[in-house]
């Protein structure tokens, strides 16, 4: 639990916009939920980088440092199949850290790859080694590797009373205004953007919340919701379905021989591409799908480098994009599934 210091002078992630993707108007509803559910998801085995973006946290504790990289340690230590790696050099980290004042908040798993390589993507705004301050770095990290609000599924039946959830953020320690507010709070999110639909009040995702912000559930009005200080059972499950273990052994991609994918919406599959031949190469998806294709280099033990990737969701194309590999370098090609449709099911190669 929270102290009571921390409970009554509480301060909240104000995360920032989403930036939502334009799809057109006439897009099967299926196609739409499952484009909206798993669009800021990372490919499964990326290997996220995150690094401060004022150097060694411009005089911050050391103690500080050590709070985000254990934040970071934790999630992973999960057993998903994402790796974070700490980087030296800011504009080469999708994941770049500041402690201004100004809140705390992260934008939402690879929404921040449209981010300018100058700016941060998350921020640290109080003490992270408080019990309170320490949940709030598992937060914004699951933010970062897409989490959202957990008070604001519209699967858990919450009916505000607005004015007063309005008068009472913007007092202090946060003063909202009222769009703040409204967006970190009050608002709902679509059930297209959400996957599960079980409300988890323990979630480290879970704001907490003083007696008289609630109206219902009838148990959550005078009592409020306790700050929660820890990842809950089922953040654990939700991520290990999201991210699962990786396997050790991934089928070849052969040049100019299909490969049947046969996923579900959300689901991936890996290949190794070894070729044989200094070229250019082009890889491609056939069959009605909508799909992410990110391909990996091999860079010495366990790293593997972003090389190029494409996203076809909501397109009436299939994804195809061109890249000089050399031989004798490994890759590793994630292609992770939106929807598919239609008889013949998906497939990829690489020519």
């Amino acid at each position: 639990m929270a102290t009571q210091q921390e409970e009554t002078a509480r301060r909240y992630c104000a995360q920032p916009p989403q930036r939502l993707p334009e799809l057109p108007p006439d897009l099967s509803l299926p196609r739409t939920r499952a484009i909206l559910a798993n669009r800021s998801k990372w490919v499964n085995g990326t290997q996220v980088r995150y690094s401060f973006l004022d150097g060694a946290g411009n005089g911050v504790a050391k103690a500080w440092l050590t709070e985000v990289h254990n934040g970071f340690e934790e999630w992973e230590s999960l057993g998903i199949g994402l790796r974070f790696r700490p980087e030296d050099n800011p504009p080469e980290a999708e994941i770049r850290i500041t402690f201004a004042d100004d809140g705390s908040w992260s934008y939402v798993g690879t929404d921040c790859l449209g981010i300018g390589s100058a700016e941060a993507t998350m921020n640290f705004g109080w003490d992270p080694t408080t019990p309170y301050g320490k949940a709030t770095v598992r937060h914004e990290i699951g933010h970062a590797i897409g989490f959202c609000h957990e008070h604001q599924n519209p699967f858990a039946g919450i009916e505000w009373d607005e004015d007063e959830v309005y008068r009472y953020m913007a007092g202090s320690p946060n003063f909202w205004p009222r769009e703040t507010t409204y967006h970190n709070i009050i608002r709902k999110l679509s059930t297209h953007q959400v996957t599960g639909s079980k409300w988890d009040v323990k979630s480290v995702m879970e704001y907490g919340f003083e007696p008289g912000l609630i109206k219902k559930p009838e148990e959550y009005r005078n009592a409020g919701i306790p700050s929660p200080l820890k990842l809950s059972d089922q953040d654990k499950e939700y991520v290990r379905t999201w991210y699962p273990p990786l396997s050790p052994h991934v089928p070849e991609l052969k040049p100019f021989q299909s490969a049947v994918l046969g996923l579900g919406s959300g689901e991936q599959a890996d290949f190794e591409v070894v070729p044989d031949a200094s070229q250019n190469y082009r890889f491609g998806t056939f069959g009605n799908a909508d799909v992410k294709m990110v391909l990996f280099e091999a860079a010495g033990g366990e790293d593997l480098r972003f090389v190029t990737g494409e996203d076809d969701s909501g397109e009436d194309r299939n994804g195809r994009f061109e890249v000089k590999l050399f031989a004798g370098r490994r890759y590793v090609l994630r292609v992770r599934m939106y929807s598919t449709w239609g008889s013949g099911g998906a497939s990829v190669m690489y020519w």
